[in-house]
Protein backbone atom coordinates (compact mmCIF):
# COMPACT_ATOMS: atom_id res chain seq x y z
CA UNK A 1 0.00 0.00 0.00
CA UNK A 2 1.58 3.42 -1.26
CA UNK A 3 1.58 6.05 1.69
CA UNK A 4 0.37 9.72 1.16
CA UNK A 5 2.76 12.48 0.97
CA UNK A 6 3.58 14.00 4.19
CA UNK A 7 2.32 17.67 5.13
CA UNK A 8 5.51 18.95 4.88
CA UNK A 9 5.49 18.08 1.15
CA UNK A 10 2.01 18.74 0.70
CA UNK A 11 1.66 22.00 2.54
CA UNK A 12 3.57 24.84 0.23
CA UNK A 13 1.60 23.61 -2.71
CA UNK A 14 -1.60 24.09 -1.09
CA UNK A 15 -0.38 27.04 -0.13
CA UNK A 16 0.34 28.23 -3.51
CA UNK A 17 -2.56 26.60 -5.79
CA UNK A 18 -4.42 28.88 -2.70
CA UNK A 19 -2.02 31.81 -3.85
CA UNK A 20 -2.39 31.62 -7.36
CA UNK A 21 -6.53 31.31 -7.27
CA UNK A 22 -6.43 34.41 -5.05
CA UNK A 23 -3.95 36.63 -7.44
CA UNK A 24 -6.29 35.19 -10.79
CA UNK A 25 -9.44 36.40 -8.69
CA UNK A 26 -8.62 39.80 -8.90
CA UNK A 27 -8.41 39.99 -12.42
CA UNK A 28 -11.74 38.53 -12.87
CA UNK A 29 -15.92 39.66 -12.38
CA UNK A 30 -16.77 39.08 -8.52
CA UNK A 31 -20.34 40.63 -9.22
CA UNK A 32 -22.82 41.33 -11.53
CA UNK A 33 -25.25 43.98 -11.13
CA UNK A 34 -28.89 42.36 -12.29
CA UNK A 35 -31.84 44.07 -12.09
CA UNK A 36 -35.13 42.06 -10.79
CA UNK A 37 -35.92 39.71 -13.90
CA UNK A 38 -33.81 41.51 -16.15
CA UNK A 39 -29.90 41.36 -17.94
CA UNK A 40 -27.09 42.34 -16.39
CA UNK A 41 -26.35 46.49 -15.78
CA UNK A 42 -22.72 46.28 -15.20
CA UNK A 43 -20.30 44.22 -13.40
CA UNK A 44 -17.14 45.09 -10.73
CA UNK A 45 -13.64 43.04 -11.05
CA UNK A 46 -12.42 42.18 -7.59
CA UNK A 47 -8.86 44.55 -8.05
CA UNK A 48 -11.64 46.98 -8.31
CA UNK A 49 -13.27 46.29 -5.34
CA UNK A 50 -9.79 46.36 -2.73
CA UNK A 51 -6.91 48.26 -4.95
CA UNK A 52 -5.58 44.89 -5.96
CA UNK A 53 -4.45 44.48 -2.46
CA UNK A 54 -5.33 40.43 -2.79
CA UNK A 55 -2.86 40.34 -5.77
CA UNK A 56 -0.44 41.64 -3.44
CA UNK A 57 -0.90 39.24 -0.29
CA UNK A 58 -0.57 36.75 -3.16
CA UNK A 59 2.50 37.43 -4.19
CA UNK A 60 3.74 38.16 -0.97
CA UNK A 61 2.47 34.41 0.33
CA UNK A 62 4.13 32.91 -2.16
CA UNK A 63 7.76 34.55 -1.23
CA UNK A 64 7.15 33.67 2.33
CA UNK A 65 6.43 30.31 1.42
CA UNK A 66 9.76 30.29 -0.69
CA UNK A 67 11.62 31.76 1.84
CA UNK A 68 10.46 28.81 4.64
CA UNK A 69 11.33 26.63 2.36
CA UNK A 70 14.51 27.38 1.53
CA UNK A 71 15.97 28.60 4.58
CA UNK A 72 13.96 26.91 7.26
CA UNK A 73 13.10 29.99 8.24
CA UNK A 74 9.87 29.71 10.99
CA UNK A 75 8.96 33.83 10.40
CA UNK A 76 8.63 33.15 7.12
CA UNK A 77 6.07 30.49 7.52
CA UNK A 78 4.00 32.66 10.56
CA UNK A 79 4.10 35.39 7.94
CA UNK A 80 2.19 33.02 5.04
CA UNK A 81 -0.54 32.41 8.16
CA UNK A 82 -1.03 36.22 8.93
CA UNK A 83 -0.94 37.12 4.99
CA UNK A 84 -3.99 34.52 4.54
CA UNK A 85 -5.49 35.25 7.71
CA UNK A 86 -5.92 39.18 6.91
CA UNK A 87 -6.70 38.58 2.89
CA UNK A 88 -9.93 36.26 4.71
CA UNK A 89 -10.43 38.80 7.32
CA UNK A 90 -10.43 41.49 4.18
CA UNK A 91 -12.85 38.84 2.19
CA UNK A 92 -15.24 38.37 4.86
CA UNK A 93 -15.38 42.59 5.82
CA UNK A 94 -15.69 43.89 1.94
CA UNK A 95 -17.05 41.32 -0.03
CA UNK A 96 -18.96 38.53 1.38
CA UNK A 97 -21.87 41.29 2.90
CA UNK A 98 -22.20 42.48 -0.84
CA UNK A 99 -23.16 39.13 -2.27
CA UNK A 100 -26.68 39.53 -3.19
CA UNK A 101 -27.28 42.73 -1.92
CA UNK A 102 -30.12 44.56 -3.30
CA UNK A 103 -29.31 48.04 -3.97
CA UNK A 104 -29.23 51.29 -6.64
CA UNK A 105 -27.31 51.73 -9.89
CA UNK A 106 -27.18 54.21 -12.07
CA UNK A 107 -27.88 52.89 -15.84
CA UNK A 108 -27.72 55.35 -18.59
CA UNK A 109 -30.39 54.33 -20.39
CA UNK A 110 -33.33 53.55 -16.94
CA UNK A 111 -31.99 55.93 -15.06
CA UNK A 112 -31.69 54.54 -11.38
CA UNK A 113 -32.22 50.97 -11.21
CA UNK A 114 -32.57 48.76 -8.51
CA UNK A 115 -30.01 45.76 -8.95
CA UNK A 116 -28.54 42.44 -7.10
CA UNK A 117 -24.88 41.82 -6.49
CA UNK A 118 -24.72 38.51 -8.08
CA UNK A 119 -21.51 36.45 -7.48
CA UNK A 120 -19.32 35.61 -10.45
CA UNK A 121 -16.24 33.33 -10.57
CA UNK A 122 -13.84 36.00 -9.55
CA UNK A 123 -15.74 36.08 -5.95
CA UNK A 124 -16.17 32.36 -5.39
CA UNK A 125 -12.03 31.62 -6.44
CA UNK A 126 -11.33 34.56 -3.95
CA UNK A 127 -13.41 32.65 -1.60
CA UNK A 128 -11.85 29.72 -2.03
CA UNK A 129 -8.11 30.84 -2.50
CA UNK A 130 -8.28 33.22 0.85
CA UNK A 131 -9.66 30.10 2.77
CA UNK A 132 -7.15 27.91 1.33
CA UNK A 133 -4.44 30.34 1.99
CA UNK A 134 -5.47 30.96 6.06
CA UNK A 135 -5.88 27.65 6.28
CA UNK A 136 -2.85 26.05 4.75
CA UNK A 137 -0.57 29.11 6.41
CA UNK A 138 -1.48 28.20 9.64
CA UNK A 139 -0.82 24.78 9.46
CA UNK A 140 2.72 25.35 7.85
CA UNK A 141 3.26 27.93 10.60
CA UNK A 142 3.19 24.80 13.37
CA UNK A 143 5.82 23.23 11.36
CA UNK A 144 9.54 22.96 12.54
CA UNK A 145 12.50 24.38 10.58
CA UNK A 146 13.67 20.92 10.14
CA UNK A 147 10.28 20.23 8.23
CA UNK A 148 10.44 23.45 6.18
CA UNK A 149 13.26 22.93 4.27
CA UNK A 150 12.13 19.34 3.63
CA UNK A 151 11.46 20.64 -0.27
CA UNK A 152 14.65 22.76 -0.36
CA UNK A 153 17.79 22.08 -1.30
CA UNK A 154 20.18 19.65 0.05
CA UNK A 155 17.43 18.06 2.11
CA UNK A 156 17.92 14.82 3.79
CA UNK A 157 18.32 11.62 1.64
CA UNK A 158 19.29 13.86 -1.52
CA UNK A 159 21.75 11.99 -3.44
CA UNK A 160 23.81 15.07 -4.03
CA UNK A 161 27.65 14.49 -1.81
CA UNK A 162 28.71 17.00 -0.28
CA UNK A 163 31.59 18.95 -1.54
CA UNK A 164 34.99 17.30 -0.74
CA UNK A 165 36.96 18.79 2.36
CA UNK A 166 40.24 20.77 1.89
CA UNK A 167 42.86 20.26 4.88
CA UNK A 168 44.42 23.18 5.90
CA UNK A 169 47.65 21.54 6.63
CA UNK A 170 49.27 21.28 4.01
CA UNK A 171 53.46 21.72 4.99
Amino acid sequence: MKRLPRAEVVLPFVILIGAAMLGVSEFMVAFEFTPPGGEPLDDVISGDRHGYSMLIFAISAVVATLAAVLTGARPAAYAVAVIGGVALILFLIVDLPDAGKLGDLEDPLRGLASARAQPQVGFWLEAIGTTILALGGAAFATLNSEQLRILGPGTPGDPTPDPPKTSSANT
